[in-house]
């Protein structure tokens, strides 16, 4: 029989004082807050905009939210909506829902009315909480959906008290400023927390659904991946055993990857609540705010996305930040750059390891050894207690040499319950007892894993497959790329050709020709593109991931009408 490491064989590569496996309390998300705030009541929580506030507050102020959803007539298994940018809003609405025992449902708030309402009538959704920049877009489909209450907050209902006071004469002169208007069944925020009363105790299991994270998942149709509060839980505690360098009370997250994508949700908030860390909130990427806000409060946990570090490098005054503090990076999303790598830690002197994760499994799988062997382009080594391997794509069943490509799958007590109320979805991606991710991988003798794409992106020119990643990899290294993106395009000769798209570093120059030939020293003719086009910018989620998709329904709007 083999042993664990002959099974397991990256468990030889984890550094000294990272378990191979943890004991994971039977508890709900919310008590990762409780015990921070009994511990280190006084030790800052947040700051936002310089405004502090303690565990200790953010403690009571998610105990007052839970009660005053009770009084709103939610109970344990209600969905909760929250619509919120990074903001003390966010955690007091997020761990106030989940101690009042509802699930929480997080929105990106840049959705227009579809996919708002889509969210809300699949969730079944009764309570909305939101900006007051946000409400008419809620407001606009309330009745299309089970919304009976909406909260609503201002930005700036938290900022300190001299921003307090301007930011409604900005918002005024810059046309911004919403009247939310005062009748039955919209509550404001702070008049709900201005009651001093809490919510009594409600029992918990750890096998209920704590959030709903809505994913394209296999068919592009956004479907809610069903995360416990078990889940979530072993999930934080696998990505603090990977830190062994963290100090409990000591350190500081700056989070500008937004909380309702799974990965700022785990990697930043809950990992630095539970830690517990200061969390410095920036509720959207804007280059200087996020360099500002490093040199100021000197953290030394980064998590981010690899548009993120390379808006970095490449920013213009970057001689006028310190960035020295950073000693911890896991950069997830999509894949990472070596030229970015290598460039961040020169600058910081800190580690930027890549790492991996999806929706479904909430979301951290693998991640390269923050101080321990690090391999180029791999996204490391599974967490611990997760399992991963490579099989066949056609049966997915037959398991895979180490360097041979097929479909990664994984199991794990971070694995999703399954996608809410869609069965036959759920079948498509849970094979006994495994996460089929979709990905195509592979796996060396050491056990490292390494993406080579998404099973759906592939790019298949004159029979033979080109993986984006790979064609993308050769363009980053040339001096004048600053960020790339390869599709396929349709070809009458052979299929699909390679189509790239090339944002330039600052003041580059290089033409397509050049391009081309540098591609050409680096990659079979095959997978050279045939074609190329410059852009100011490309196409990118809010959490900073290039959408290749949506290049390519840009190349087929084309073709619709020439």
């Amino acid at each position: 029989m083999a042993t664990a490491i002959e099974s397991r064989p990256w468990l030889r590569f984890y550094e000294p004082g990272v378990p191979h496996t943890l004991a994971y309390p039977d508890i709900p998300v919310p008590a990762l807050l409780d015990d921070s705030a009994a511990r280190f009541p006084e030790h800052t929580a947040t700051v936002f905009f310089g405004a502090a506030m303690r565990f200790r507050t953010l403690h009571r102020l998610t105990g007052r939210f839970a009660a005053a959803l009770q009084r709103l007539g939610v109970r344990p298994g209600d969905r909760v909506a929250l619509h919120l940018p990074n903001s003390p809003q966010f955690l007091i609405a997020y761990y106030g829902a989940l101690r009042a025992g509802a699930a929480v449902v997080p929105f990106n708030p840049l959705y227009v009315e579809r996919e708002i309402e889509h969210q809300l009538a699949d969730s079944g959704a009764e309570v909305a909480v939101t900006l007051d920049l946000i409400y008419p877009r809620i407001a606009q489909v309330r009745q299309r959906t089970k919304v009976r209450e909406i909260v609503v907050t201002s930005i700036n209902d938290f900022f300190p008290p001299h921003l307090r006071v301007l930011y409604p004469l900005k918002a005024r002169r810059e046309g911004h400023l919403v009247r939310v208007p005062r009748e039955p069944g919209i509550h404001r925020l702070t008049d709900l927390l201005g009651r001093a009363d809490e919510a009594p105790p409600v029992s918990i299991d750890s096998a209920s659904v704590a959030v709903l994270l809505y994913t394209g998942g296999t068919t592009g149709v956004p479907k809610g991946a069903a995360l416990t509060h078990r889940n979530l839980v072993s999930n934080v505690l696998q990505a603090r055993a990977w830190f062994t360098q963290l100090r409990p009370g000591e350190d500081t997250v700056v989070a500008v990857i937004p909380f309702f994508h799974s990965y700022g949700m785990t990697s930043a908030m809950n990992f630095a609540v539970s830690a517990p860390a200061r969390l410095v909130l920036l509720p959207r990427f804007q280059l200087d705010m996020v360099l500002n806000a490093i040199a100021r409060y000197r953290p030394n946990v980064f998590p981010g996305v690899p548009t993120l570090y390379t808006a970095i490098i490449n920013a213009p005054d970057l001689a006028r930040y310190d960035l020295r503090s950073i000693q911890a990076c896991i950069s997830g999303a999509a894949p990472l750059p070596l030229e970015v790598q290598s460039r961040f830690e020169a600058l910081t002197g800190g580690r930027l390891c890549e790492g991996y994760g999806l929706t479904e499994a909430s979301p951290v799988t693998h991640a390269n050894p923050i101080r321990g062997t690090r391999k180029p382009g791999s996204i490391g080594i599974p967490f611990p207690d997760t399992d991963a391997t490579i099989v066949d794509g056609q049966t997915g069943t037959k398991t895979l040499a180490p360097g041979e490509v097929g479909e990664l799958i994984l199991k794990g007590p971070q694995v999703m319950e399954g996608y809410w109320h869609k069965p036959e979805e759920t079948a498509l991606v849970l094979r006994g007892g495994w996460l089929y991710t979709g990905d195509m991988a592979k796996m060396d003798e050491d056990g490292y894993f390494y993406i080579v794409d998404r099973k759906k992106e592939m790019i298949i020119t004159g029979g033979l497959n080109v993986f984006p990643r790979e064609v993308e990899e050769a363009l980053y290294a040339h001096p004048a790329v600053m960020e790339a993106a390869a599709i396929g395009i349709p070809d009458k000769y052979r299929g699909e050709v390679v189509k790239v798209y090339v944002v330039r570093k600052p003041g580059a120059r290089v033409t397509a020709d050049e391009i081309i030939e540098h591609c050409k020293k680096l990659m079979a003719p095959f997978k050279v593109p045939r074609a190329v086009e410059f852009r100011d910018s490309l196409p990118k989620s809010l959490v900073g991931k290039i959408l290749r998709r949506v290049l390519v329904e840009e190349e087929q709007a084309k073709a619709a009408f020439p």
